[in-house]
């Protein structure tokens, strides 16, 4: 958990360094373009004004103190209420590793390697330099810096010991730390903002920040902030100084922002707050400006100016570097349009589009007419780097496939703001798809995220939008060796995050170099993404009538039932329904489409019970074993398995069969089997599994043969992306990867489902679009348990005349249906005549108790029709659990909740009391159930058409009183239960969510994200999970993400905790007379 909350950081401080840089550079008078000499860090003069000494030094402290110490502040608590919420879930060091030396992050990397010392120093003056950094394509630059100043530099050269943050974490590494700082000149810090590492750092260099020349610490937590000494410029009190300018900017400090928006606002009032600044401290105030502004530049020659300058100013009393000039800082725009062979960066998109059409297409014979626009969004860090590569090479490879690109990029934690300024021209999007590059979520970075700002912006621009991953956290070599693939720390910050923006693909572009930090282009990856990109690109340029899309069915569970089956979904009835739409958005389905579903099932099938063994399913092609050859690359390594092709699977003993039908350019197939259902353990375990020939086949004839626009696996869910290969981040030889090579992958998932459905989205880059599982029912009584139920109605009206013989019946019949294992019931043999009324009681109730916790389990019934609405009493089975739950986090009550309290009761202590067996708490429990569905059937009727179906909601708390003064329906209702105290007021609040909820039902968008998606459209990111609990999963059509990390846990699920743990608690003291020792999940 820290460790993501340290990356998380990463750019934010940047951010803050880049405006705080700019503001206060103008501010104290600095001039980037003045020309340093040797002697110090010139500028032009301080205006007297601008910097006016104030009668007390210690009143004043530091001017840049004050400023930053309420942001200093505001970012600490939200660091500790962020720490606090992922402490529970925060795993220790070795349960992240991934192999090598320590336990951090970067595994197998050695400070040793980033160790420069000057080959010949001769007489020269040494200075050493000890950095630690979290960012790694600043480790090449530092180096570089050193090595330039050593074989540049006549009397002075450098030895230089860098550190990547997470390496601090093993205890060798530290203790060499500790040693290199006790003789450093200079400690150079940037982003330690993770607690238990700045407190090593502040561990180690405390003692020796007296004895240091210089100690320059950009943005990190406070304690390693403290640390900074240039000169007389000290940030000793930050964060604790307590004065009238502090007091001033805490007054002034924005409230409800997150910490970089307030740095922004804050600065813009600098100039007046610098002149309390003592003008004895105007000089190193500058120095440590003129430090920021030379590191944001980033590149070795930036960085050799800060190091020289540090060293000529700090370090050595006499200057050595006369008559030398040391250059100032060069920097590009803060935001702009970044282009590797253009003659600069454009800060307008007119100014850029007019270049690319008119110079650089022409130069690469890209037509730019017909080509499509690739957006791409780049981090700024690695271009003042110059670690730009991997960037290059991706460009290169989209114009290779006949694409152009608009790359992107700002210093800012905001990319939705270039987003607006460049991919929009009058109005219109002018890029075809979006990939973001930086491996973060589109604003705000990893912990400080605005996504419904970034859906607004995505939503606006209207295109698909793929996140690639840089494998920041891993070398290549950790990568490439692992079958996890993407550490998970990285698949945390990377691929999670983004895809709660609704991020696609997270696909590996680039690896981190172990030895020298820079980033290395991935060639076969970087050719993957470009294909994908410039496929999904098509979808929107290309005419419906000209598009082929593949419709992928399967075996659901996989290969054990019938062919064209799916989790919930009615497969067919749904297919049909979208070949009905797709028909009238102009697609191409030739002229002999089925008029109805039993058609469709014969078109493919022959036969409704088919599986995968029948010999009646349709043959749509056979692929000779020449032709599979030659289209297949991999098809020899697929042979270890099963020999030579065909094998023995979709095949007739000469060609590969691939099953299916076509009508026009839509296919409709059938996936073929795993291929190991006999030997499943060979798949879970085998190191070389593969699919088998057959399977191959089908992909090939999809991407090759077929040359599909788009695929569109239907329903829960097929076997593509549970294929071998690395878990995230999919190399060329993981087979996901390999099958679906780049055809867009369109996957209809079931939206109670998103674990699997986001392990489709990240192994076989499905755009996933969810549709809504079939209501949940009661399980309802039959046989033997449905007598007990009638025996125990009986004994309501008898208890006290034949109540005896009854009970005996009761007990009897309750053994036969195994009631005893549950229930404590007297033995066979014992007449309960022998037993008081209350003591016979007490035996009905527990028996009722257990048949109604039977007859109250869920059961789902029947399955879901994509784009057909919900019927009525499907409607009203989905409200009626949603009207059971409390939502204290809305401040609402829950039906049962709200009838208990109308009879002088609380509902926990009804369920408390049934459950130990009171048969009258045991009868109002179950008539609070049968309240809760009447009134629900009150609110439902009120919007359900001619034929039963709910497709446009009236408000449910219309009219008031209006029927004849007896209040709504739902009340007239819950009257005829016999819950006569409720009035209209206590239930508007729930039945108004109720009436919000209904509406998310109907307004599914699960056809619309179809043809959306077609179109090469965006679409709407959504949690998925139980939409009883989490309504937000509503409307369905949504591409589908996990579990927002910052979003739990609700307080209604810590509620529910405590409630179910309390009731464990309860029933171990019951049965065992003490409290459970020990608890196992």
């Amino acid at each position: 958990g820290t460790q993501v909350f340290a990356a998380a950081h990463l750019e934010l401080a940047l951010q803050e360094l880049r405006m705080l840089a700019a503001t206060l550079t103008a501010a104290l008078g600095f001039s980037p373009g003045v020309t340093r000499l040797p002697n110090g860090f010139a500028g032009t003069a301080l205006s007297q004004h601008a910097l006016t000494p104030v009668a007390s030094r210690s009143a004043a402290s530091s001017g840049l103190e004050s400023v930053l110490a309420p942001l200093l502040e505001q970012q600490q608590q939200q660091q500790q209420q962020q720490q606090q919420r992922r402490a529970l879930r925060a795993p220790s060091a070795a349960m992240v590793a991934t192999g090598g030396m320590g336990g951090g992050l970067f595994t197998q990397s050695n400070p040793e390697d980033r160790r420069v010392v000057p080959d010949e120093p001769g007489d020269r003056q040494i200075f050493k330099v000890v950095y630690v950094v979290l960012e790694s394509q600043y480790q090449s630059s530092l180096s570089t810096a050193c090595k330039r100043i050593n074989a540049g530099q006549e009397k002075v050269a450098v030895e230089c010991s860098g550190y990547i943050l997470e390496e601090l974490r093993d205890p060798a590494n530290f203790e060499q730390f500790k040693k290199d700082v006790a003789d450093a000149n200079i400690f150079i810090g940037s982003l330690i903002f993770v607690q238990e590492l700045a407190d090593k750092v502040v561990e180690a260099v405390e003692p020796y920040r007296e004895t240091m020349d210089a100690v320059c610490v950009f943005p990190s937590m406070p304690a390693v902030m403290r640390l900074n000494k240039i000169g007389s410029f000290t940030m000793a009190s930050m964060g604790q100084s307590k004065n009238v300018m502090l007091d001033f900017m805490k007054k002034n400090k924005p409230s409800g922002t997150s910490f970089q928006d307030g740095m922004l606002k804050l600065v813009r009032t600098l100039p007046k707050v610098l002149k309390f600044l003592p003008g004895d401290k105007a000089k190193d105030a500058r120095s440590f400006m003129m430090s920021l502004q030379y590191w944001l530049g980033g590149s070795p020659e930036n960085i050799e100016a800060l190091l020289l300058n540090l060293a000529s100013t700090y370090v050595f009393e006499s200057d050595l570097l006369t008559g030398e000039v040391v250059e100032p800082p060069t920097v590009i725009p803060d935001q702009g349009i970044w282009h590797p062979v253009a003659p600069r960066v454009f800060e307008t998109n007119e100014e850029y589009i007019q270049w690319l059409r008119n110079e650089h297409a022409p130069t690469i014979g890209v037509d730019p007419n017909k080509a499509p626009v690739i957006g791409v969004v780049l981090q700024k860090s690695h271009i003042n780097t110059k670690d730009d590569a991997h960037y290059v090479a991706l460009i290169m490879e989209i114009e290779a496939n006949g694409g152009l690109v608009l790359p992107i990029y700002t210093g800012s934690l905001d990319f939705s703001k270039p987003i607006e300024d460049y991919f929009f021209l009058n109005g219109r999007s002018v890029v075809d798809t979006t990939i973001n590059l930086t491996g973060f979520a589109l604003v705000g970075g990893p912990a400080t995220q605005d996504h419904p700002k970034a859906i607004a912006t995505l939503k606006k621009l209207n295109r698909p939008y793929l996140c690639a991953v840089p494998a920041t956290f891993q070398t290549f070599e950790e990568w490439k060796d692992s079958e996890l693939g993407l550490h998970p720390v990285q698949v945390a910050l990377q691929v999670a995050l983004p895809e709660l923006d609704g991020a696609i693909e997270p696909i590996i572009f680039a690896g981190r170099d172990g030895v020298t930090g820079r980033s290395i282009p991935q060639s076969d990856r970087i050719e993957t993404l470009a294909k994908r990109a410039i496929k999904w690109s098509n979808l929107s340029a290309k005419k419906n009538a000209d598009k082929k899309v593949a419709i992928t069915v399967f075996s659901f569970p996989p290969d054990k039932g019938n062919v064209g089956t799916a989790a919930y979904l009615n497969v067919f009835g749904s297919i049909f329904e979208a070949l009905k739409t797709m028909k009238a958005e102009g697609y191409d389905l030739g002229a002999e489409l089925p008029t109805d579903v039993e058609g469709l099932v014969d078109a493919v099938l022959h036969d409704k019970e088919a599986s995968m063994a029948s010999p009646t399913l349709n043959v749509a092609y056979s692929m000779s074993v020449a032709e599979y050859k030659e289209l297949t690359p991999y098809a020899e390594d697929l042979e270890e398995n099963w020999g030579p092709p065909p094998g023995q699977l979709n095949t007739d003993g000469q060609n590969l069969l691939v099953y299916g039908v076509r009508f026009g350019n839509v296919f409709i197939g059938v996936q073929p089997s795993f291929g190991y259902e006999g030997d499943p353990m060979r798949l879970l375990y085998a190191k070389s599994a593969s699919p088998h020939h057959g399977f191959a086949a089908y992909y090939t004839y999809i991407e090759k043969v077929l040359e599909a626009d788009a695929v569109l696996h239907f329903g829960t869910h097929g076997s593509l992306e549970f294929m071998p290969g690395k878990q995230v981040g999919m190399s060329g030889g993981c087979y996901p990867d390999r099958l679906i090579q780049s055809t867009p992958n369109l996957y209809y998932y079931a939206a109670n489902n998103p674990s699997e459905a986001t392990i489709a989205k990240r192994r076989s880059y499905a755009n996933t679009i969810s549709y809504l599982t079939p209501p949940a029912e009661n399980a309802g009584l039959y046989k033997g348990l449905k007598e007990v139920g009638e025996l125990i109605s009986s004994y309501q009206g008898l208890r006290e005349s034949r109540g005896a013989s009854i009970v005996n019946s009761i007990v009897a019949t309750a053994r036969t249906c195994n009631l005893d294992k549950d229930v404590d019931l007297p033995s066979e043999d014992f007449d309960t005549a022998e037993l008081t009324l209350d003591e016979r009681d007490i035996i009905v109730g527990k028996v009722y108790s257990k048949i109604m916790e039977i007859e109250s389990r869920l059961l789902p019934c029947g399955l879901h029709t994509v784009g057909v609405p919900p019927t009525a009493e499907e409607a009203i089975a989905t409200l009626v659990n949603i009207a059971s739950i409390d939502r204290p986090e809305d401040e609402i009550d829950g039906l049962p909740r709200i009838l208990a309290r109308s009879v002088g009761r609380d509902i926990e202590d009804i369920y408390r009391s049934a459950n130990a067996g009171n048969l009258d708490d045991n009868l109002l429990s179950e008539n609070i159930k049968e309240a809760i569905r009447a009134a629900v059937r009150a609110s439902v009727e009120r919007s359900t058409d001619a034929a039963g179906r709910v497709t446009e909601v009236n408000p449910m708390m219309a009219s008031l009183g209006a029927v004849l003064g007896g209040g709504s329906p739902m009340l007239s209702a819950l009257k005829k239960q016999g819950f006569d105290k409720v009035q209209d007021p206590d239930l508007e609040k729930l039945f108004g969510y109720l009436e919000f909820c209904l509406k998310q039902v109907v307004a599914d968008n699960e056809m619309g994200a179809l043809i959306e998606g077609l179109n090469g459209e965006y679409t709407l990111p959504g949690p998925g999970g139980d939409p009883i609990r989490n309504p937000l999963v509503l409307p369905t059509g949504k591409n589908m993400h996990a579990l927002d990390p910052q979003a739990i846990p609700t307080i209604a699920a810590c509620d529910c905790a405590k409630v179910m743990v309390d009731r464990l608690l309860e029933r171990q003291g019951a049965e065992e007379g003490e409290d459970p020792e020990s608890i196992a999940f």
